[in-house]
């Protein structure tokens, strides 16, 4: 008897092409992997909207969703619209309570706003100048996978992440977070499958990991 096939859609972080996934290999007698670019933001457009929009993308039934960092944000919010096997993030939040210091203030002063979006396109200047220091060696590494320049998109995408409301999550979700991570420093989070030295792009350089335990973690099966 065959293997039933787990469809597994995942989206990418903030600014970031599918790319950033092109390391992720799972076995393909259990695993088909799709991933869901970036689309642009329509004028206005709520984050529900958005993710409603995200979903059409999804073509199977019971699929697996996992999103990085600002997708893992998306991915909660896709999961509101239509229902999935599991969701996962990673590098990510699953409430406003989780976000760091630097971005609550940013959404209560407003600075968010006051971002020059032509330097976010570029992580380096991103994460220093909107959410604290960043090592430069892993940022270079992590460039060449950002490809979405678009103003309103970047615009949309920074106001929403500081300015997300979700208070409690979802019961089920699972949620993998680096110990290292600057970004989204491990101290804010609650409840998690702890990467050590795992940093904010460890889906990139910490590929190996994923592949091994992404397995398990699906199929329930991680001790």
């Amino acid at each position: 008897m065959s293997q039933e096939v787990s469809h597994i859609y995942f989206v990418p972080g903030m600014a970031a092409d599918v790319s950033i996934f092109e390391n992720i290999k799972l076995p393909t007698n259990q695993f088909s992997i799709y991933t869901i670019p970036w689309k642009i933001p329509d004028k206005e457009e709520s984050i529900s909207e958005y993710a409603k929009r995200m979903c059409e993308a999804v073509k199977h039934d019971n699929a697996v969703l996992i999103g990085v960092s600002f997708g893992g944000i998306i991915v909660q919010e896709m999961s509101k619209r239509m229902k999935f096997r599991k969701v996962i993030i990673i590098s990510s939040v699953k409430s406003k309570f989780e976000l760091p210091k630097r971005m609550k203030i940013a959404r209560k002063t407003g600075f968010y706003k006051l971002l020059p979006t032509s330097l976010i396109s570029k992580i380096e200047n991103w994460e220093k100048l909107a959410f604290g220091d960043f090592a430069k060696k892993r940022a270079a590494m992590y460039q060449r996978y950002l490809s979405v320049n678009d103003k309103r998109y970047l615009d949309w995408a920074i106001k929403n992440m500081v300015c997300w409301d979700q208070e409690k999550p979802s019961d089920d979700l699972i949620h993998i977070h680096g110990d290292k991570d600057v970004v989204f420093p491990i101290v804010n989070i609650k409840n998690c499958i702890t990467v050590e030295k795992g940093t904010h792009v460890m889906i990139v350089n910490r590929a190996r990991w994923f592949n091994k335990y992404l397995p398990e973690i699906i199929n329930d099966n991680l001790q």
